[in-house]
């Protein structure tokens, strides 16, 4: 496993920024938030942006978030993910990180996982074409995939090599996700880990505002690791922590207090 940090942990920054305050903290990757990338690309190519990861010694680790349409029309989502696929490929980036819509209340749920599944299989054929593969994040009690047996089920109806899923510690928590679930999932499927914390609220009242550094909350991290251990997963650790508290604060505090509680982590 290795140290990450995702863009929307530094959200007010730039991507330069990002880069700059993560290479000097000492993470070994990068999340790249989409927004971030977009503003990047006006005035520069993916050469420059390639150089300048290697300039700080990161890897990308994913470029996220990008949405998973299948219950409107998606045309401008599946242009984003050519696009974001043709970036992530020059750039030797693995994944993209998408979010699923949700269906309407009368669809059968059986129908709603197949028209989930055919796009993202479509996802998957785009991204496949570069290189890439997409990720599935289960949202905390998001009404249709909420963890990891929903996505699970779209990426066995869709059958495309090109799909995976993600675990995200706050979500899996705001979903009450057993352990056996994160322990369940196939591990060539686990395409990279969000971890992080959040304060001591029901699950149903915890929003993205309540996430902490980890060990300053009340997830089980050690059980979680202990997990991810077990499966021997050896992708990212991207800290994904969204508080505006913290943001008030400069993206290299940022950053160095992130890579602390990362390693505070790793050691307990």
């Amino acid at each position: 496993m290795y140290s990450c940090i995702n863009g929307a942990t530094t959200m007010p920054y730039t991507l330069e920024q990002d880069l700059e305050a993560a290479g000097k903290a000492g993470f070994d990757a990068v999340e790249i938030w989409s927004r971030k990338l977009d503003t990047y690309l006006q005035d520069h190519d993916t050469t420059e942006l390639k150089a300048r990861l290697d300039a700080h010694g990161l890897r990308a680790a994913s470029l996220c978030p990008y949405g998973l349409v299948g219950f409107s029309d998606n045309s401008n989502e599946l242009d984003s993910i050519e696009r974001a696929s043709g970036v992530a490929a020059a750039i030797d980036c693995p994944v993209l990180l998408v979010c699923a819509d949700a269906p309407p209340d009368d669809m059968d749920r059986d129908e709603a996982f197949d028209t989930m599944a055919a796009t993202a299989r479509t996802y998957a054929e785009r991204a496949a074409t570069h290189g890439v593969k997409i990720a599935i994040e289960p949202l905390g009690r998001h009404p249709f995939i909420p963890g990891p047996r929903e996505a699970l089920e779209v990426i066995a109806r869709a059958k495309h090599d090109s799909l995976g899923l993600m675990v995200d510690f706050f979500h899996y928590y705001k979903s009450g996700v057993p352990l056996d679930d994160i322990r369940a999932i196939p591990t060539e499927l686990l395409l990279i880990v969000h971890v992080d914390d959040c304060e001591d609220l029901p699950p149903a009242d915890l929003t993205d505002q309540h996430r902490v550094y980890m060990g300053e909350g009340v997830l089980p991290l050690k059980e979680m690791m202990g997990v991810l251990r077990e499966k021997g997963y050896a992708g990212a650790l991207s800290v994904e922590i969204f508080r505006e508290a913290y943001w008030e604060k400069d993206p290299m505090e940022i950053s160095v207090a992130a890579k602390a509680a990362y390693d505070r982590m790793m050691a307990g």
